[in-house]
């Protein structure tokens, strides 16, 4: 919640006064716990816990990759909160899309057998560790298998330089919404992060037109 993109959208909130509230799923960024014990269910209920006891009214959910696969099952959860979404480098499904299919077979074998495996990280000297429960629980969740019955608006930001999430999963995510009022932005040179000056300004101009 104090990365470069969030940030942006809080200072963007205030000199609007629009409410804005932040903030880091267990086991990132702030908050307490270990991100080896988390699952895409417990960061969904999380997610969920926010619109129900924190933010008042309907919103606007903005979630930047994994995040944007929980501002999508909180918006099948609670429909009648959601007034739109933004979804920057979206990644629903990635622990089966983007881990599990792209996992060698002794990987995938090491991660079964010893519930975890050690990855290098290109954004962190310090490696990532999956686990089995990650992968497993994941599959609970899945979204890109079938239509999604989310019916209000949606914009979806994507660099086509995404080598960690491939800008077409933001183009089938969109065929597979409900919604009538979707829209799908590229960037050609964009890279996973979209945090450049001229990436910034874009995410300001469709949260301008998103609220009106």
């Amino acid at each position: 919640m104090t990365g470069i993109k969030a940030m942006h959208l809080d200072r963007f909130c205030a000199g609007r006064g629009l409410g804005y509230v932040r903030f880091d799923p267990s086991g990132h960024g702030q908050s307490s716990g270990r991100f080896t014990d988390g699952t895409i269910g417990a960061w969904a209920e999380e997610t969920i816990a926010i619109l129900d006891r924190i933010v008042e009214g309907r919103v606007i959910l903005v979630g930047s990759s994994m995040g944007g696969w929980l501002m999508l099952l909180a918006a099948l959860a609670r429909p009648g909160r959601v007034a739109g979404l933004a979804g920057i480098a979206a990644a629903p499904d990635f622990t089966e899309r983007l881990i599990w299919d792209r996992l060698a077979d002794e990987d995938r074998e090491r991660l079964m057998n010893d519930g975890r495996l050690v990855k290098s990280s290109a954004y962190s000297d310090e490696p990532t560790i999956l686990t089995r429960a990650l992968v497993e629980e994941g599959r609970r969740h899945l979204l890109l298998t079938a239509p999604i019955g989310i019916k209000c608006k949606v914009r979806l930001l994507h660099g086509m330089a995404d080598f960690d999430v491939p800008y077409q999963m933001s183009i089938e995510l969109a065929g597979r919404l409900a919604s009538g009022d979707v829209h799908v932005t590229l960037v050609k040179d964009g890279d996973h992060r979209l945090s450049r000056d001229a990436d910034l300004a874009l995410l300001t101009a469709t949260l301008v037109e998103m609220v009106g």
